[in-house]
């Protein structure tokens, strides 16, 4: 009697082994899925040319270069090193709950070029984290509370989790120059200026 219950014993523990060969098959197919990922997230990076990145500038000299971005009433524009444009972000139409179209920021846009600098900072050694914003007097509080939070960090997803990827967290404000924001404001002053002094 004894010895019956011993091997029943046996087989039920031979029984409750775990079958893992459908897992094997699952991780045999997802590692490569996920390898593959990876390396087009690299892809899509796009290094930009920098004026600032010369062949002879150092590590530390890139660093003390300024990062500005400047914000006029018709665009975003950043500059890197200052004075050197690096792209222009026109405003975009966005349609309100009435149906009215408002003239706003691309702020999107905008977090995808200065990713883009600070990928192609990060692959030339430069870990550089401050940025000026250059506003204008009258910029309402919202968009600037926005300009902010999308220059210091932006989303992204770590395997599952979503997290808060670092940009420019040390960021500066300043005024914008005068004469910077009255030519977009009036884009054609300058020359209708012109005109009249030619023809008096």
């Amino acid at each position: 009697m004894a010895l019956r219950t011993s091997r029943h014993r046996s087989k039920i523990k031979e029984e409750a082994d775990l079958d893992i060969t459908s897992f094997m098959n699952l991780m045999i197919v997802l590692v490569p899925v996920l390898l593959m990922m990876m390396v087009f997230s690299r892809i899509t990076v796009v290094e930009l040319t920098l004026p600032g990145l010369g062949s002879e500038a150092t590590v530390e000299e890139i660093k003390q270069e300024k990062l500005e971005l400047l914000v006029t009433p018709t665009s975003i524009d950043i500059f890197f090193p200052q004075g050197y444009l690096v792209q222009s972000i026109p405003n975009v139409g966005v349609e309100d709950p009435t149906g009215q179209v408002l003239n706003t920021y691309d702020f999107a846009s905008m977090q995808e070029v200065l990713k883009q600098v600070k990928q192609t900072l990060l692959s030339n050694g430069v870990d550089k984290k401050d940025i000026t914003l250059l506003l204008p007097e009258d910029l309402d509080y919202q968009s600037i509370v926005s300009l902010i939070d999308n220059t210091r960090s932006y989303k992204d997803v770590l395997i599952t989790d979503v997290v808060d990827a670092e940009l420019f967290p040390e960021v500066s404000l300043a005024l914008a120059p005068a004469q910077t924001l009255a030519a977009n404001v009036y884009p054609d002053a300058n020359n209708q200026a012109g005109n009249q002094a030619s023809n008096p």
